[in-house]
């Protein structure tokens, strides 16, 4: 369908994209990947025509329609969020004035027998045809049903698009695009505003889409239930796997080992040849077999590697100083704004360890409560912070908070206590500065980097409270996953508010639901709180599809049958993730175990260079508590496991 050939960007004399290539189907399901700055955006402008490359082309038929979402866009505000978005059906809007204006004059005329009148019939029922073929009758009715799954509730249709946030701003141009119904849909970045709920229905619809698609995200989960396809953009080049992204990190992987390989066979051999060359390059005997090496080098193509940051995988929060058993409480706490109602009467218990997620729809009073929490607004009922607790807070607008003045590295440097200060170097890496970027100023960054410092500077205070408002938001799924793992290992409490799932999951044990102006407690991970709510909606379903009469009774049992059939399938599911979970983690232990009791056994035997290697006595300790750690969720997963076990085997 589409055709990009031996696309080039250039900057100066830097190399953006090298000669790429590839073909975009006919419902396509691709998924753009790379570190940041490799490329994704451009390459996606340039497809959508909103861009020219270097040199290369793409290509396709003239008619092809592209819709293109992109991360930041500028937009004018001058109606309602559904006369917004029925933009996006302004030839049907055309046709219904034309219809419109055809049927007053033909109710007006009385030539009935005249050219005039038989032409202006004609040409009503032309229209009238035009109007039915393009879905006249019920685009309205689309429109609303997208705005509802894109999370805006019905009320809000006639609000005025100037007093939307840009994230709501920009779900209106996502659905403008999605009822286009376009060839192709490009989407940057598309769900960065969204909350878990309209994640999932833009994933069914994107699923289920006729035309292609082609994704950049940093959702992991969202990208394998869209796609089938990843394109890897690294040094230039691209890389093109048939596969979503999980698979993909895997072949990736071992795509790697074998650069890797090749890389070291080359540095020998040009090391070699180097050396052969610089001791025989005044011998006359020898000056043949050394011009002849000398061309080889020239024509040699260098193998490159992407420089991997692997140094940046155990880096952890500061120790977190002891608080009292309860950290947060709240009682009949509400909040209004003016005469509007956020949280009514809501009462959460957080205690000293937890991993806690708050979930739901935006503008369903999560960032609220997190205010609350801090003392930073005023409400009735009581939230009270427990003994000793000390909060570090990241909020969405945390990167306007930095000091412009500083550099990268002073404003970690600032804060940095201890040991950490030698480290400082790789953590910055591990959140995408590296070489000069920690020498630029705060007031030059990017508000995805503003937001990367930020993170950076929770990691090096001592506090025992982390409260996180959507801190994946600007960072690549690696930047996150060493986020994850040092909030998994960080020994204090934890309240993230999240749309991430893959982010959540494995992290969080306890996850409040925020919904009509109440919250929920769900006990286990998020996708324990996902399926729950799986089975409440088919219940409700079920609920609506009974009906009365005499074929009530028949009606209401074949819902049942299937209800049970599903619930059957998914608790089976389910029981075989959580034994894996449990099976994995013994799998850990063990392997966990025998490196320990090896490392044991050297230190009893009083070797001195091992007794003087504090390298081996860093990794020593490290293993412990890593062990600790794997135990504790080894528990967590048994308990976990045997509650499922024990509700499931009491229904049947």
């Amino acid at each position: 369908m589409i055709s990009v050939n031996n696309v080039s960007v250039l900057f100066g004399s830097f190399v953006l994209l090298d000669e790429v290539s590839f073909l975009i189907t006919r419902q396509e399901r691709m998924g753009l990947t790379g570190k940041n700055g490799a490329g994704k955006s451009t390459l996606m402008k340039i497809i959508a025509g909103l861009g020219e490359p270097t040199s290369g082309s793409v290509e396709g038929p003239k008619d092809i329609a592209v819709g293109y979402l992109a991360q930041q866009m500028k937009i004018s505000d001058t109606t309602s969020v559904l006369e917004e978005t029925l933009e996006a059906f302004s030839e049907l809007r055309m046709i219904e004035k034309e219809i419109e204006r055809c049927t007053r004059e033909v109710a007006e005329r009385r030539d009935y027998e005249s050219e005039g009148y038989r032409d202006l019939c004609d040409h009503l029922h032309s229209y009238s045809e035009r109007y039915s073929i393009l879905g006249g009758h019920d685009y309205i009715a689309s429109a609303e049903q997208t705005l509802t799954g894109l999370g805006f509730m019905r009320e809000e249709f006639g609000r005025p698009t100037r007093e939307l946030s840009g994230g709501w701003r920009m779900r209106v141009e996502l659905a403008k695009i999605l009822l286009r119904k376009p060839d192709l849909i490009l989407l940057d970045e598309p769900t960065n505003h969204l909350d878990i709920e309209s994640i999932i229905w833009l994933e069914e619809f994107l699923s289920t889409y006729p035309g292609a698609v082609v994704l950049v995200s940093h959702d992991r989960a969202f990208l394998d239930n869209v796609t089938k396809r990843t394109i890897e953009i690294s040094l230039g080049k691209i890389y093109d796997y048939k596969v979503p992204y999980t698979k993909y990190t895997e072949l990736r992987k071992e795509r790697r080992e074998q650069q890797e390989a090749a890389y070291r066979n080359q540095q020998k051999m040009i090391d070699d040849t180097e050396k052969f060359i610089e001791r025989f390059r005044y011998k006359p005997t020898k000056s043949i077999q050394v011009q002849s090496k000398i061309k080889q080098l020239d024509k040699l193509e260098r193998i490159e590697i992407e420089e991997e940051d692997s140094s940046a995988i155990n880096i952890r929060f500061a120790p977190a100083p002891r608080s009292g058993t309860v950290v947060i409480d709240a009682e009949e706490a509400s909040k209004s704004y003016d005469s509007h109602l956020v949280l009514d009467a809501i009462n959460l218990k957080i205690e000293r360890g937890e991993k806690v997620a708050f979930v739901g729809r935006n503008g369903e009073g999560k960032t609220t409560l997190t205010k609350m929490i801090l003392g930073q607004t005023d409400f009735t009922g009581t939230v009270k912070q427990g003994h000793n607790v000390n909060i570090g807070y990241f909020a969405q607008n945390q990167d306007e908070l930095l000091k412009d003045d500083l550099t990268v590295f002073e404003t970690v440097d600032l804060i940095a206590r201890g040991d950490i200060r030698t480290r400082l170097r790789d953590i910055l890496g591990a959140f995408l500065f590296r070489g000069d970027d920690i020498d630029k100023k705060v007031k030059v960054l990017s508000g995805g980097e503003r937001s990367r410092l930020a993170i950076v500077q929770l990691l090096l205070e001592p506090y025992n409270l982390l409260l996180l408002d959507e801190p994946t938001n600007h960072l690549d799924i690696r930047s996150k996953e060493i986020l994850k793992r040092a909030l998994i290992k960080y020994d204090g409490t934890v309240i993230v508010v999240s749309h991430d799932r893959d982010f959540l999951e494995g992290l969080v044990n306890k996850v409040y639901e925020f919904r009509s102006r109440k919250i929920k407690e769900h006990r286990g991970g998020i996708q324990d709180f996902l399926r729950t709510r799986k089975i409440e909606s088919l219940k409700d379903l079920e609920k609506k599809d009974i009906k009365s009469g005499e074929n009530g009774k028949a009606e209401k049992s074949v819902v049942d049958n299937k209800t049970r059939y599903i619930e059957k399938k998914e608790s089976e599911r389910v029981y075989r993730r959580l034994k894996k979970r449990v099976e994995e983690c013994e799998t850990s232990i063990a392997a966990l175990e025998s490196e320990i009791s090896s490392m044991d056994k050297k230190i009893a035997s009083g070797d001195a260079t091992v007794l003087s290697d504090m390298e081996f006595f860093r990794k020593y300790e490290d293993n412990k508590s890593e062990l600790d750690l794997l135990m504790q969720q080894w528990e967590s997963a048994h308990e976990e496991l045997e509650a499922f076990v024990a509700e499931y085997m009491s229904e049947k």
